[in-house]
Parts: C-alpha cells; structure tokens; sequence
C-alpha cells in the first residue's frame, strides 16, 4: 500500500512539473499591445483595442482587394474559427485594413461575406492618418504599387492575451501550423 501512494505521489509530482507548453509563432513576451481605436467597416461602429480585454485578440493586417494572401489569411482564421468550437467566443479577429483609399464599407461587407466570417470578426477601416499610425505602432509597411491595384504590406498576424499583452507574432505561412496551437495556449492562460 506505501509504494502505491509513493507511486501516486511521483506521478503526481511529474505531472505537476510539467513545462509549460511552449508557443509556436514569435514569442513577444508580454508587453502592453499598443492601443488604438478605429472603425467597424461591416457595422459603422468604433471598436477600440481596449474594450476587447478578456478576450484573445488575433490582429492582422490586409486590404479587400488582395488577390493571394489576404484572403487566404481569412479563410485561415474561418478555419480557426470552426476548429475552436465552443472557445470561438473568447476569441476576436480584427483585419486593420492596408487599403484606406478602397476599403470602404461595402468592400468590407463583400469581403466578409465571401469569407464566411460573421461573429467575433471586425475589419476595421479609417482614414490613411489613422490607419498610418496603428500601422507605425505594430511595424507594418503598406506601400500601393503605382502599375497595379495592389498594396505591398508586411505579412504579420498578432496574438494579444486576455489582458491586452502583446504575446505571439505569426507570419501567414504558417497559420495553418500555428495559429490554433497558439490560441488554444493563450484561451488555457489564467485571466
């Protein structure tokens, strides 16, 4: 019976000091994710970064006119989306738009809608100042191309935790890999 309980205490002891599971993207440790406030494109509303606290917040950057990548991108987060089943809820996706001439509310709506993405889903739009500044705080590039409808921008994805913390950055190639096996660390961190 002693080396039962000995046997049971070990185990117990190991599981307990067990390390923590380790994230996938870019490890950004844990300072204040920079604020801002913009517009809801698909409601009209403002939303500001703050008011999402206590939720993980997944930030990225696109535009609705991206023939690749852009839409790739939301049709990794619907994925997400669906693969988090019950913990979908704690989750919010924002796209800060690269595009403030052409990403108006019906490009926004369109873009939404041929993506599937509805519930805890803002793009959020504004004026090129404004747009400039969230994008100078998360150091993203978006230059338009003079020959062509497209804008060259930095290919970055932000996990922010439950307390607004600037936790993970991912690139979009590896969403597929990444993307949930971070989310799910974060929604098991203690509020």
């Amino acid at each position: 019976m002693a080396r039962w309980l000995l046997a049971a205490l070990t185990a117990t002891s190991i599981a307990c000091g067990a390390p923590a599971p380790t994230l996938a993207g870019t490890d950004l440790g844990s300072g204040p994710a920079p604020g801002f406030t913009l517009t809801d494109g698909r409601t009209a509303a403002p939303l500001a970064l703050s008011s999402l606290r206590g939720k993980v917040v997944v930030i990225s950057f696109l535009y609705t006119r991206c023939p690749d990548i852009c839409p790739l991108t939301a049709e990794h987060f619907r994925v997400t989306q669906d693969a988090l089943a019950e913990d979908a809820d704690d989750v919010v996706f924002l796209a800060v738009s690269t595009d403030p001439a052409n990403d108006s509310p019906e490009a926004v709506q369109e873009f939404s809608r041929d993506h599937r993405l509805d519930d805890n889903w803002h793009y959020l739009i504004g004026s090129r100042p404004q747009l400039s500044s969230v994008w100078s705080a998360y150091g993203i590039v978006a230059t338009p191309d003079p020959d062509a409808p497209t804008i060259t921008h930095t290919d970055a994805v932000y996990l922010i935790d439950r307390q607004g913390r600037e936790r993970v950055l991912l690139r979009t190639d590896a969403l597929d890999e990444s993307l949930l096996h971070d989310l799910r660390i974060l929604l098991g961190e203690k509020s």
